[in-house]
């Protein structure tokens, strides 16, 4: 299980054996709440099955999404070195399967160097990704956040069974869920797109107008 993970990734067996006894898995039902912005904690996550959205609450209440956690991503690392409190909260948008590890027992494996440089490796490359975030959310409006949304979590067919709630879609393409409803509506008047249930329908051709050069087919993007 921890072998595909982007931490994990290419350590031997006897390491990766190390690891597993030293962690324990956790299961979230949909909906299940992993950790909430402010409380204190000690152990950071690798995702193992499902999804996972991190959000951060805003003094209105009002939530804005940081990502999506995919399977073989970890989570929460920050409570590892700094004060160990989490920065943000964290929510299975599906039935969820964590791999968890506890600051100290992590300590105890940064002794070896080779797997402290791997991981720091593995940290600036979620900081590149969150300067990503930050230059995505100011870049493109709501519509076309939307859209790249589409493409890289569902791929790029015309038709798409949906299994995110609006909400979590919402906060997923960092706005509220009353700016996404006018966003649904508008689209759904200028004939843009058909959403019944959970199938969501793109007028054919409509999509190409937000697809990096090369990118074309059904598969997700991911």
């Amino acid at each position: 299980m921890l072998r595909h993970s982007e931490l994990f990734r290419g350590m031997g067996d006897d390491a990766l054996a190390r690891l597993a006894a030293k962690g324990r898995q956790k299961g979230f039902g949909q909906g299940g709440t992993l950790f909430t912005e402010g409380t204190r904690g000690s152990e950071f996550f690798l995702l193992l099955e499902g999804e996972v959205r991190l959000y951060k609450t805003s003094a209105e209440g009002q939530e804005v999404a940081l990502r999506i956690i995919r399977p073989g991503e970890i989570f929460a690392e920050v409570v590892l070195f700094e004060n160990p409190v989490y920065p943000a909260s964290a929510a299975a948008l599906s039935r969820v399967r964590v791999f968890a590890m506890d600051r100290s027992s992590f300590g105890d494996l940064l002794d070896d160097r080779d797997f402290r440089n791997e991981f720091i490796a593995m940290l600036m490359k979620k900081q590149r990704y969150l300067a990503g975030r930050i230059l995505y959310l100011t870049s493109f409006d709501v519509e076309e956040r939307f859209f790249r949304f589409l493409i890289e979590h569902y791929g790029t067919g015309a038709t798409y069974s949906v299994d995110m709630a609006k909400k979590d879609m919402a906060s997923a393409i960092g706005t509220i869920p009353e700016t996404f409803s006018r966003l649904i509506n508008r689209l759904r008047g200028l004939g843009v797109i058909s959403w019944e249930g959970g199938t969501l329908t793109v007028k054919k051709g409509y999509l190409e107008n937000f697809m990096e050069e090369g990118e074309s087919g059904n598969r997700p993007f991911r």
